[in-house]
């Protein structure tokens, strides 16, 4: 019984002394690698606006993902530096219905008929469009992040660590509408854009068959298409605290695991119209939100 007592009671001294303790004596090294980082954020900036077009910032990939690389360099005892760079972007779109009417009063816009129709010659106007040329709306969502780090590394066995530190930067967002008229439809995607083709022959209408220059606007033409691109954007500082594990998995391969919480704030009045106009009445924004990196990493 004695014997198995003490057999017991020495399996945690063998089971410790299966690892390999960190080493008393500093250790410089440093690694690069590809690190994606995944942002949970609170909210889109500029979310209101992209509801009044149609557009619905819930559909905006979440968590959001930022494509980027990272690296670190021990610099003394137990501190480190490193630096962080990456940018992603994330679409939504949206085609409407487009409804025809005719405005009764030139002011209020579209009425609904009256329940209790007074007079037979007031009815519903509205008329579903079934064209080609209905609005295509999209929006793209774009965040990039320069970011320099600082780390203070708490070792737990030599190939196993952990590191609190923070990433402190610039992030820039941007977003853009682009509104398109002529959607295209699978149904009418091989009809021709001039008109009717009959046995490898265009029949082209015009105003005056005698004068082989002439049609209705002028000229052979196409249908119109039109398309406008807004791009609002604005840079303001990232501040980013975080806690990392870092397992060195092979002698110039490792992993690094790290969680925080970005938070970027862009004051009212710093929105930019295509990177160039400033735009004085625009809201603040926040870029907020859990944030999730790992970093497949070569080096020490």
């Amino acid at each position: 019984m004695k014997n198995f007592v003490f057999l017991i009671s020495l399996c945690p001294l063998l089971l410790w002394g299966q690892y390999d303790p960190y080493a008393i004596e500093e250790q410089y090294g440093g690694g690069i690698g590809y690190s994606p980082m995944y942002i949970s954020l609170d909210s889109i900036p500029g979310s209101s606006a992209l509801k009044s077009i149609g557009l619905d910032p819930a559909q905006f990939k979440t968590p959001f993902v930022i494509q980027g690389g990272e690296g670190f360099a021990q610099i003394s005892g137990r501190w480190r530096i490193g630096g962080y760079a990456g940018i992603g972007s994330s679409r939504i779109s949206a085609v409407p219905k487009v409804t025809l009417y005719i405005n009764r009063d030139g002011i209020t816009g579209y009425q609904a008929p009256p329940t209790i129709v007074p007079d037979w010659s007031v009815v519903d106007s509205a008329v579903t469009y079934t064209g080609n040329f209905v609005p295509s709306i999209r929006g793209t969502f774009t965040f990039a992040l320069g970011a320099a780090g600082v780390e203070y590394v708490m070792p737990l066995f030599r190939d196993v660590e952990i590191a609190a530190g923070a990433l402190l930067g610039l992030g820039r967002i941007n977003l853009s509408i682009d509104q398109t008229s002529g959607t295209p439809r699978w149904s009418s995607a091989f009809s021709s854009m001039y008109g009717e083709i009959t046995d490898s022959t265009l029949y082209y209408e015009v105003s005056d068959a005698t004068d082989l220059t002439a049609t209705q606007s002028g000229g052979l033409v196409s249908a119109p298409m039109t398309s406008r691109l807004v791009d609002i954007g604005g840079t303001f500082f990232n501040f980013q605290p975080y806690i990392a594990v870092k397992w060195q998995i092979l002698d110039r391969v490792g992993l690094r695991l790290s969680i925080g919480y970005n938070k970027g704030s862009l004051p009212a009045g710093s929105w930019t119209l295509n990177n160039s106009v400033p735009i004085s009445d625009s809201p603040a924004a926040t870029v907020q939100g859990l944030a999730f990196r790992t970093m497949l990493y070569f080096g020490l």
